[in-house]
């Protein structure tokens, strides 16, 4: 879809970073500064991968050894507390990057999630532990979008795809790093030596963000709010007047249809992605595997994921993201209804891998395609949209596995439902494509064109 930019503002960078960006678009050029930037909120979101995924490690444990009176219907509960509350963040730390900076929303929402992640490990009881995994989510939830908007700001645009692709490739190598590390500290430390890691994350990335994250939007006084000036004083001056952002601009003539359809793809691919996170493990030991062997299968699924961020991110910038986006699903869905068939377990493993390829390359692929259709002044707001929504996903979908293995359905009944929605995801993304061709046949706009 085209897009007619506002006019480029010089922004500040904050103390101990800098990088050459514009309200409304990335740097020139990818410098060394932007590149540490980049490394730092890569570096966050690979924690928030391992805290995400941390709890399918545990939840067997949780309801074992814990003495809480857990069944498979409220571990379920539970894992979708902190899906809760990544919604929660998601939606409103988009908006705050907007708004406030990117810079203090992601160090915010890295504190959170950090803080709250080390006091799961001192729950005494099962609502403890669940209030913790809310809050916790709520600062999980707002990293990634407002990485992202960053993120999108500080590269090049014929990297933005590529980049913010790879970054998220965080996330699955965040949540191999669980899996591995819980093969070995579970039985030596116990359960709660796994929420003790996120304190890695407060004394070493936090400060390392305070260095190098740079500012990218100039702060709105309510000076010149009051004037109705944004961040610049005077047209008439170089600056740009400051483009109303929020909800009421995403959901309305031009971008009411694609952030719709954005948002029902993404719930689709997150209840596939975080279904399988947090129930993978335990429904292999439900198969018959003791707890190391299912870890190695919850490893083959984060190693796909990872797989799949760089594979995407290569076809993405060859095919573009949304026609990559369907076949990403699609695989995704054929895998996990093979494993239906009770395959010999080198075809689970295999299986496993190119589920992780597709759910979580889906994922990727829509966050850089919401990254290229929407403007500066909205980018993280959409953003936030996509993924806060699309966190009904993943909060329902641990409620529906513990549902389906309570009533008696089995363990192929989990991957029926997650390959379901993996399948409804392509659906929705050749929806997507077909409205942003039509969208692109119409336009009258000659410049500022961002194609998704």
């Amino acid at each position: 879809m085209n897009h007619t930019p506002s006019a480029a503002v010089p922004q500040r960078s904050s103390p101990g970073a800098s990088a050459p960006t514009t309200v409304d678009g990335p740097a020139s050029r990818f410098s060394k500064a932007s590149a540490a930037a980049v490394l730092v909120c890569w570096l966050l979101v690979v924690f928030d991968g391992y805290d995400l995924i941390v709890y399918g490690t545990v939840q067997s444990s949780l309801i074992t050894e814990t003495g809480w009176g857990l069944n498979k219907a409220t571990a379920g509960t539970i894992g979708s507390m902190a899906f809760l509350g990544m919604m929660i963040g998601a939606i409103f730390a988009g908006r705050m990057a907007d708004s406030w900076g990117r810079r203090r929303t992601i160090l915010g929402c890295a504190v959170v999630f950090s803080i709250f992640t080390v006091l799961c490990a001192f729950a005494p009881n099962a609502a403890v532990f669940g209030v913790m995994r809310l809050l916790a989510g709520i600062g999980l939830g707002g990293l990634v979008p407002s990485a992202n908007a960053l993120v999108a700001e500080l590269v090049p645009t014929k990297w933005r795809s590529t980049i913010a692709t790879l970054m998220m490739s965080g996330v699955p190598i965040g949540g191999s790093i669980a899996a591995l590390v819980g093969i070995q500290l579970i039985p030596a430390f116990g359960w709660q030596s796994m929420f003790l890691v996120a304190v890695l994350a407060l004394v070493i990335v936090v400060p390392l963000g305070l260095k190098y994250l740079p500012e990218t939007l100039t702060p709105v006084r309510a000076a010149d709010k009051a004037a109705g000036q944004g961040p610049a004083k005077a047209a008439g001056k170089g600056h740009a007047v400051r483009e109303p952002s929020g909800f009421s601009s995403l959901l309305r003539a031009p971008y009411l249809g694609v952030s719709l359809l954005f948002a029902l793809a993404t719930i689709a691919t997150l209840f596939a992605w975080y279904g399988l996170g947090t129930w993978l493990p335990n429904l292999m030991q439900l198969a018959g595997y003791n707890l190391g062997s299912a870890l190695t299968f919850a490893l083959a699924l984060n190693l796909g994921a990872v797989a799949g961020s760089v594979i995407t991110a290569w076809a993405g910038t060859r095919f573009g993201p949304i026609p990559t986006a369907i076949a990403a699903a699609a695989v995704a869905a054929g895998a996990l209804v093979v494993l239906v068939t009770g395959p010999p377990v080198t075809v689970v493993y295999l299986m496993l891998v190119l589920a992780g390829v597709g759910t979580h390359g889906t994922q990727c692929l829509i966050i850089a395609a919401v990254a290229s259709h929407y403007p500066g002044h909205l980018r993280g707001t959409a953003l936030g949209w996509a993924l806060g929504t699309g966190r009904i996903g993943a909060v329902v979908a641990p409620q529906v596995g513990g549902l389906l293995l309570a009533a008696g359905m089995g363990v192929n009944s989990n991957f029926i439902a997650f390959a379901g929605a993996a399948a409804i995801a392509a659906v929705l993304l050749a929806a997507v494509g077909l409205k942003l061709k039509s969208k692109i046949s119409t336009s009258h706009s000659p410049t500022g064109a961002s194609n998704v």
